[in-house]
């Protein structure tokens, strides 16, 4: 782990890639997997309209007053001022749990360490690209800008940060967001390291707060924190030029160290998404369930699994796994997200697990509460030598008859190693955008703009598609 007092320069480093790189340095391939996870972004954004937090950000929108403004709450058929756009479509994005995920690199790097990184990243490129009535070119610019910054951050910081309690989508998030209005704003180099640095003191959030509203509450203010910090830059606001690396900066706070191969001269080289990926999920549940998940359907198809032949599951994970599934139990659908045992009996008692199964109700349904008593959730020692930038999950499903059905796997659907189509992340969408009360002929019509966002002058029409649901 490096020593923070030794390195100098890496927050004007990162602030210069933002300043410097343009569309043009944009993979085919990066670009092509960031529509992807643009496109599912915003289905969430309008499933997560008609969340309970969904209503709770608009009636604190209301109680603010904010009656006008020039960026899109998607699903909510208001404007507000950006900040508070981006705040909202934050929540919304990640209110079911359902964003993309980043993985990780070193195998020190605890796979939960990392982030979600569209959640906060996207409401920023959104919301500032529509209020400056930015091209469809330069928010997908802002929008990469932003994951990648993010994704390094969290590459680079000590596991420490994750593994004592900070939720990384939160802290390095609003370092997405504050990149992504930078370079929509065309700052130079010394306000984008302002910027940075006043998004630095704002990043927060903490893992107690896993399974509750709290939890999408952390994205929707990254991305708003980091819009913020951008606009107060761009008045001439104060602020360090070395937030990053500096001994009482964030990576020795939050982490107690980084290691400096990580972030440095490593910005778009090799760009997150071409290597070593987001995944896009296929369960709106904690992205750690998602192996497991997919292994179980393929045991379940292939063996006609039937949950009355069930007499007990043992599902064996690295030990940083249980640190982030902490809901063995769960009492409601936030709780169920979080809890390997409700994703494994949902999918033997119902053999699917989408919004539908992930409600109050399934929780307390007698036979849910029964096959969960059926579940053992362990720390298995192949799966914790495998390492834990893997998420290793290992089944065996003991049958009535005696007969153990046995599985195994490290990276789940929609992985890189199993990754979505972009016709699968558009059924996604759809399925999401009709969760959200949006009329088909729109969703399709969103499915296409984004399939193109390069060539669109602006992002008005996709804004205004998604603006009001029903």
């Amino acid at each position: 782990m490096h020593d923070v007092a030794k390195t100098t320069g890496l927050t004007n480093y990162v602030a210069d890639f933002v300043v410097t790189t343009t569309v043009k340095d944009l993979p085919d391939d990066v670009v092509a997997l960031g529509k992807k996870s643009i496109l599912d972004g915003i289905g969430l954004a309008l499933s997560g309209a008609v969340a309970q937090s969904g209503a709770l950000v608009r009636r604190h929108l209301d109680e603010l007053g904010l009656a006008t403004g020039a960026a899109t709450v998607i699903g909510a058929g208001r404007k507000v001022a950006p900040r508070f756009a981006a705040f909202a479509n934050g929540v919304g994005i990640h209110a079911d749990d359902y964003d993309d995920t980043q993985l990780a690199v070193a195998t020190d790097r605890v796979y939960g360490l990392l982030t979600h990184p569209t959640a906060p990243a996207l409401p920023a490129a959104l919301a500032m690209g529509e209020a400056l009535g930015a091209s469809g070119a330069d928010v997908m610019l802002a929008y990469h800008l932003g994951v990648e910054v993010e994704c390094k951050i969290a590459e680079a910081i000590a596991p420490r940060h994750y593994q004592t309690g900070f939720h990384a989508t939160a802290t390095c998030g609003t370092f997405a967001a504050a990149s992504a209005a930078s370079s929509l704003l065309g700052f130079d180099v010394e306000t984008t390291a302002r910027a940075l640095s006043i998004a630095g003191s704002q990043s927060a959030g903490l893992r107690e707060n896993f399974g509750t509203m709290t939890k999408p509450f952390h994205a929707g203010r990254a991305s708003e924190s980091g819009v913020a910090a951008a606009q107060f830059a761009g008045m001439g606001w104060t602020a360090t030029d070395k937030i990053l690396e500096a001994p009482r900066g964030f990576f020795s706070a939050a982490g107690g160290g980084y290691d400096a191969g990580a972030i440095m001269d490593r910005l778009g080289s090799p760009w997150t998404f071409a290597d070593p990926g987001v995944s896009i999920k296929p369960h709106p549940s904690g992205s750690l369930t998602h192996p497991g998940m997919t292994e179980m359907m393929r045991l379940i198809r292939e063996n006609d699994i039937k949950a009355a032949d069930v007499k007990h599951v043992r599902i064996g994970t690295n030990s940083n796994m249980p640190n982030a599934l902490i809901h063995h139990r769960p009492q409601d659908e936030l709780q169920a997200k979080f809890s390997m045992e409700f994703c494994m009996a949902i999918l033997l008692l119902d053999r699917k697990a989408g919004l539908g199964e992930f409600t109050d109700e399934t929780t307390q349904r007698e036979d849910v509460k029964a096959m969960i008593d059926r579940i053992d959730f362990v720390v298995d020692e192949k799966a914790e030598k495998a390492g834990y930038h893997k998420m290793t999950t290992i089944i065996d499903v003991t049958l009535n008859d005696g007969r153990v059905i046995h599985g195994e796997a490290d990276f789940g659907k929609g992985s890189p190693a199993n990754p979505m189509t972009y016709e699968e992340v558009a059924e996604k969408f759809r399925e999401n955008a009709d969760h959200g009360r949006l009329p088909r002929a729109a969703a399709d019509e969103v499915v296409a703009l984004v399939r193109d966002l390069e060539k669109q002058p602006s992002i008005e029409r996709l804004m205004a598609l998604v603006a009001r649901a029903g």
